[in-house]
């Protein structure tokens, strides 16, 4: 492979200072990402999801696109990843857990919020 190098190699030239800004910048990026790139980087396919929501494929992406969705189906989406979704409002001073956004299976038959 002419003109390639192994991503090994060039890490291997960088400074101390370089792979730690490397590793700044990339510890960011895993901190926001699309629910698409969420997916392929738990390393599954829209068809597997699909099949753990019990929806198709199609589905599953029409949802990655989304903009706007339902809580309970961001939830099921991120579930169905192994992941738990929690809501998080920042604010100055700090965070605040948002708890009115149960699971529907937390929820006891009958009620509703």
């Amino acid at each position: 492979m002419t003109g390639r190098n192994s991503f090994q190699s060039l890490r291997d030239a960088m400074t101390p200072a370089q792979r730690a800004n490397a590793a700044t910048k990339a510890a960011a990026l895993r901190e926001e990402m699309s629910l698409s790139e969420l997916r392929q980087a738990r390393l599954l396919t829209q068809e597997t999801l699909g099949e753990t929501l019990h929806v198709g494929q199609a589905a599953v992406a029409k949802m990655e696109k989304r903009a706007d969705m339902y809580v309970s189906n961001l939830r099921r989406f991120i579930e169905a990843m192994g992941g738990e979704l929690h809501i998080v409002a920042q604010f100055p001073e700090g965070a605040v857990t948002i708890s009115n956004f149960a699971a529907i299976g937390d929820l006891p038959p009958g009620s509703s919020r």
